[in-house]
């Protein structure tokens, strides 16, 4: 949805014109799941998937919310949420509205004088598919509050008390990795981000040029961050870097993995979570490394190598996502793996450009076969971060 649609859709809510408008993206994982909360390497790109806000600054401590993509019952647009910014607090809400009220809570708790706004939201990202959609809600609120207060934040603080949000006011405990990808991505890059210091290089990641393409494949079975498994991951990941006296499994080296490994005797679940993060790690080095040196297809058999680390070791796939990975590689792709935080969600494929049309018509095929909700697939080009629109 385009900026002036969603500014008009703020003027019928409000009556007023709003003080500007901001997007944020959603984003793909190229590389480098469940490695963010455990000081690791990550390589996000955004999408060309948004979350549009239209905001106006308010001075009574009221926030207002409405999202076009909210529907009643009827199926018509719900109506205008109202919050007092006084009466925020975390766990208290379980609804959409927890992101951008998280927000606000975050900034205030850090001492950032923010008194209210107006907001009206419109996103083409999809909810429940591992493309980050509830970070993109974060961070496009953070990015129009900074402006909007002339708060003078930078990108990276901006993710870290979206982070703050979403782990401690929505109760999700996840990394940084998302909010980071949302509030700096560039066009035409990949980001690669050591999330122990959020330092930064940005990757040139041009398929076309080169003759391929990055599918991501939508399985459409919904996945939430705050349920259980994903913070039983966590806490699995933090025992194993106490049992080895380390301050993240981090800090584990790839070269000494066998020899961790044997120090957790028979912490067998632990030993499994430990060994996909080290390895899952040396992976991001390693695409990193072919990547600049311009071997691109050579990074295939490594995502394909990482999602089988995630079904085996840390068992978050689930059959849809088994299916498109173990069909598109039979259909010829270069690579291909589960993407997001896991228990449903999306796969990315890497492809040559000749060859996509028939693995998304082979995975599709695959799908009706088993019995599963047919997939949505769409190509994923590297877009903009978060920016100011109007």
């Amino acid at each position: 949805m385009g900026a002036q649609q969603v500014r008009d859709g703020f003027v019928a809510l409000y009556g007023a014109e709003p003080d500007g408008v901001w997007s944020a993206p959603g984003r793909v994982n190229l590389i480098g799941e469940h490695t963010d909360y455990n000081d690791g390497f990550v390589m996000p790109f955004a999408l060309p998937h948004t979350t549009v806000a239209a905001v106006s600054r308010r001075t009574d401590g009221v926030l207002r919310l409405h999202s076009a993509n909210v529907k009643d019952t009827a199926g018509t647009a719900g109506g205008v949420v109202e919050l007092r910014l006084d009466a925020l607090a975390p766990e208290s809400d379980r609804n959409w509205t927890a992101y951008p009220a998280g927000v606000f809570w975050a900034l205030r708790e850090a001492g950032h004088p923010v008194t209210g706004a107006d907001i009206h939201l419109a996103s083409t990202v999809p909810t429940g598919a591992g493309l980050s959609s509830s970070a993109a809600l974060e961070v496009v609120v953070a990015l129009a509050l900074n402006d909007l207060y002339e708060l003078g934040l930078q990108r990276w603080q901006l993710a870290r008390l979206c982070q703050r949000a979403e782990n401690v006011y929505v109760g999700a405990p996840t990394g940084i990795m998302d909010q980071t990808a949302a509030a700096c991505c560039t066009e035409g890059h990949a980001l690669f981000l050591d999330t122990r210091d959020l330092s930064q290089r940005q990757i040139p990641f041009d398929l076309a040029a080169e003759g391929m393409r990055l599918l991501v494949v939508d399985t459409r079975v919904k996945h939430a961050h705050s349920d259980g498994e994903y913070g039983k991951r966590r806490a699995g990941c933090e025992k194993g870097a106490a049992l080895l006296g380390v301050d993240a499994l981090r800090d584990v080296p790839y070269d000494g993995l066998d020899a961790a490994l044997a120090r957790l005797g028979d912490e067998e679940e632990v030993r499994r979570l430990v060994r996909h993060v080290v390895t899952e790690d040396h992976r991001v080095e390693r695409v990193v490394s072919l990547l600049e040196s311009g071997d691109t297809r050579a990074i295939g058999p490594l995502l394909t190598e990482g999602h089988a680390s995630l079904r085996d070791d840390f068992r978050i796939s689930g059959p849809e996502l088994d299916l498109v990975v173990d069909t598109a590689l039979e259909a010829g792709a270069l690579g291909a793996r589960m993407t997001g935080g896991g228990f449903g969600g999306s796969a990315i494929v890497l492809a040559e450009a000749g060859d996509a049309d028939a693995i998304t018509k082979a995975v599709e095929a695959a799908f009706a076969a088993a019995g599963f909700t047919a997939p949505r697939t769409f190509e994923a080009v590297p877009a903009a971060g978060a920016r100011r629109l109007v």
